[in-house]
């Protein structure tokens, strides 16, 4: 068994009973990066040098002063549009392959504060633009399970290294199913907070009014002292809710008894790969022995949420990856003519072909005499399908259902045909246009590969969806599942 098969409670207490070290922790991470990256492609940037000295750091504080935080010592990573200070940060694109950050994100500064230690940065869809992880400008990352699979995109990276045990957990974001798809694509757990609950603060934005950082984890416990770590207000970011943070790991209780469970017609219909629905029937089935109840509800609005994402998410990259331009940072064309020239050159060669499809998308989307019949109506669409939320929060505590509607499929399979790829993300879109908090974790298998169930709470809630997910995790042990490449 690898020491990061542990629990993250089990790894703290052998580091405080001196049966363990941040050091070996350290080394047993390059090792395993060492043994298994040229074969996934996780990373684009490894802090060797940096995490060992974070560790010798580490080792002597805790000889001299004690007691420390759980994510004391544990070697992370953390998705390469999350800016770090000093560490190359490219968003998996050729634009930023010199880009080396002056400021940490809030998220990073929050890791710091509870001292993990950054292993490097990792590979990504370039802008998170991307189902699969086959855009990033640099190399594809593979599927631990099947090497021949996408891990699932954008946070491929992050979740493909901890399903292979490169790091104990990963930070990742989450646009439109961005943590969830590839969490259920490698057999670990991915979860998306609630819109506002994690400082976006340091996130390179591909659309702003969607995206969310969150972990990516072994098992939902340890999802819950992350969450623990990085959610909080944020006044450097506007977007950033001003609630109270409760104690996650307090509701890990393993009690479901009279929990209300809705399960969308919608997501169980066409499309949807027979053996996924049957391992979320199974999965219902473990819901209910454990005493709580479901039926099935309907979020009408489903099957308009894939077009309004891409014309919103579109839209929001089209305005925001206008700084990318050649001037401030970044790549820069050689020898130009004029401004006009530096513009038109820098962003042909610094941009890939789905950054550049979406930023058409949305500056259509938004032009002159396009915008009401588009952009608009998308924004009245989104609102519609928030709607069917709080509906059907009005009677149950969740919804379930599947993360993906397949499955990983094969490398090349959809890379040419960008609508189908787009479709992949049918049953996570609607949760990232609604904001609210879903977590995917594993529920089975299908064909070999693994299953995610997706659990999506009430905004804020995020203590009911990790209890429930935890309960379901405890009763049925699928997070034990482990590719042989692990």
């Amino acid at each position: 068994m690898s020491v990061f098969d542990l629990r993250l409670s089990e790894i703290h207490n052998r580091l405080h009973n001196k049966q363990l070290s941040v050091a070996e922790l350290v080394e047993h991470s390059i090792k395993r990066i060492s043994d298994t990256d040229d074969k996934i492609g996780a990373f684009l940037t490894l802090n060797e040098e940096g995490a060992r000295k974070d560790a010798q750091a580490l080792d002597a504080r805790l000889a001299s002063e004690g007691e420390r935080g759980l994510l004391f010592g544990i070697p992370t990573g953390i998705k390469d549009n999350i800016v770090t200070e000093g560490l190359r940060t490219t968003c998996g694109s050729k634009f930023l392959e010199n880009h080396d950050p002056i400021y940490d994100a809030a998220v990073v500064t929050k890791l710091r504060a509870a001292q993990s230690v950054t292993m490097g940065k990792l590979n990504m869809d370039e802008f998170a633009m991307g189902g699969s992880n086959e855009n990033s400008a640099y190399r594809v990352v593979r599927n631990p399970w099947d090497l021949e699979r996408v891990p699932g995109g954008s946070s491929g990276g992050s979740a493909a290294s901890v399903a292979a045990g490169q790091v104990y957990f990963a930070l990742g974001s989450d646009t439109g199913g961005s943590i969830r798809q590839p969490a259920a694509y490698c057999g670990v757990v991915g979860l998306k907070p609630t819109y506002g609950l994690v400082s976006r603060y340091g996130l390179v934005a591909f659309a702003s009014s969607l995206d969310q950082i969150g972990p990516i984890t072994k098992n939902v416990e340890d999802s819950a002292y992350v969450l623990q770590a990085i959610a909080g207000h944020d006044e450097r970011d506007t977007t950033s809710a001003n609630v109270e943070i409760p104690d996650y790991v307090s509701a890990l209780t393993g009690e479901v008894k009279g929990l209300r469970i809705g399960v969308p017609k919608e997501y169980l219909g066409q499309g949807i790969d027979p053996q996924v629905k049957e391992r979320v029937l199974e999965a219902l089935k473990v819901f209910e022995s454990m005493g709580a109840v479901w039926e099935e509800v309907s979020l009408p609005h489903t099957e308009y949420a894939v077009a309004t994402y891409y014309l919103l998410a579109s839209s929001e990259a089209s305005s925001n990856l206008a700084r990318f331009d050649g001037v401030r940072y970044g790549v820069r064309a050689d020898n130009p003519a004029n401004l006009i020239d530096l513009y038109r050159r820098s962003r042909s060669e610094g941009f890939g072909a789905e950054v550049k499809r979406r930023i058409m998308l949305g500056t259509y989307a938004l032009s002159s005499g396009y915008y009401d019949a588009y952009y608009k109506k998308a924004q009245q669409v989104r609102t519609l399908i928030k709607q069917d939320f709080d509906q059907v929060f009005e009677k149950f505590d969740l919804i379930i259902g599947p993360t993906a509607p397949t499955a990983a499929f094969k490398l090349g399979e959809q890379v040419g045909d960008p609508l189908t790829m787009y479709l992949n993300d049918i049953c996570t879109i609607p949760v990232s246009l609604a904001g609210v908090p879903a977590i995917s974790v594993p529920c089975g298998m299908a064909d070999g590969l693994p299953v995610g169930l997706q659990i999506i709470g009430k905004p804020f809630d995020e203590r009911t969806v990790l209890r429930a997910a935890h309960a379901f995790e405890s009763q049925t042990g699928f997070h034990d599942l482990r590719p042989a490449l692990s």
